[in-house]
């Protein structure tokens, strides 16, 4: 599975931080699903390969503005760029009525249907290999957490076996791993006595604005990576209660209480700054989260982009970069 990050600044965006939206996409297939829709993620997506005529579904953790004000726009520019496939929409039930009222009173036409799925009434839904769980979150508004589990098998051979039952290495062991059986020296070996099929299971979690991690318990149950906001730090701790918000320190304690192995923070409040060091620093949350989370900690920034395989490993491919490269 791969993570994308298109916008990473809570509230508003900054001149290095788009407003929320996170990309993530099953293994090697062109399709995607959509995590918030944060103004202006459509020109985030200029500087990205993915297309709007593969997203598979939106997802959208609750209703407040820096999550989800690029949808409008993000629909029309998906029709214009061709697409004529029925979107799947996955949102607190607010949305659908915004965003219809939006789409008659600016007239907008889509070729194509919107298939609307209120959060509050969806445990999970399938969309082919990879099964979408939701979980609902304290904030001031109703708020979801979306977990991404991608399935898959493997076929491997019983290499052992097969060499003490005398089958010479070579195409016969190609033919029995596809599932065909074989015959050799007047022996007939069955593919489903040398074939085992090994299951792979990737899982990731990703929250909406959320002031109490602990409601994520269940949900991070064997979860690879878990992707939290930390709007601020522990001594703004005061304020993110007040305001339905976690701050560094506190997430990074319930992700070591879980044991996930991977935590990426993200949606920090624009009071600090990405390119200094010190008070009012973004790494002010590097630094309170180390004390407490053992595991791999990486601080998200726009266009950050991570592969999860099979071996459970994260693996940041690129450091998010300005858009003037």
């Amino acid at each position: 599975m791969e993570i994308l990050f298109l916008g990473t600044s809570s509230g508003v965006p900054t001149k290095t931080r788009n407003v929320s939206a996170v990309a993530v996409q099953a293994g090697q297939s062109k399709s995607w699903f959509l995590v918030d829709c944060g103004e202006a993620t459509q020109h985030q997506l200029q500087y990205c390969k993915l297309s709007l005529k593969n997203l598979r579904a939106i997802a959208i953790t609750h209703v407040h503005g820096d999550h989800c004000y690029g949808l409008p726009g993000l629909l029309a520019s998906a029709g214009v760029a061709g697409r004529t496939e029925s979107l799947v929409i996955i949102a607190p039930q607010g949305i659908k009525p915004w965003l219809e009222t939006t789409m008659e009173m600016t007239q907008m036409y889509l070729p194509y249907s919107l298939e609307f799925i209120a959060t509050e009434e969806l445990a999970e839904q399938q969309f082919d290999d990879v099964k979408v769980t939701i979980t609902p979150l304290s904030h001031r508004v109703p708020s979801f957490a979306y977990s991404f589990t991608q399935s898959s098998s493997q076929k491997v051979l019983k290499s052992e076996a097969l060499k003490l039952a005398g089958l010479p290495q070579g195409p016969l062991w190609g033919r029995l791993q596809s599932g065909v059986d074989v015959e050799f020296d007047n022996q007939t070996f069955l593919s489903s006595d040398y074939v085992e099929s090994l299951q792979h299971s990737n899982k990731v979690v990703i929250c909406g604005d959320n002031d109490n991690p602990s409601l994520l318990k269940s949900m991070c149950d064997g979860a690879d990576v878990l992707v939290h906001e930390s709007t601020y730090t522990e001594d703004m701790a005061d304020k993110a209660s007040n305001v339905g918000h976690s701050y560094a320190k506190q997430v990074a304690q319930f992700a070591e209480e879980v044991t996930v192995p991977h935590l990426i923070l993200t949606h920090f409040s624009a009071r600090y700054q990405s390119n200094q060091e010190g008070e009012g620093s973004v790494e002010q949350m590097r630094v309170e989260a180390e004390q407490v989370f053992n595991g791999r900690l990486f601080l998200a920034r726009d266009f950050d982009h991570f592969r999860l395989n099979q071996q459970h490993k994260l693996t940041l491919l690129n450091e998010g970069k300005s858009r003037e490269h």
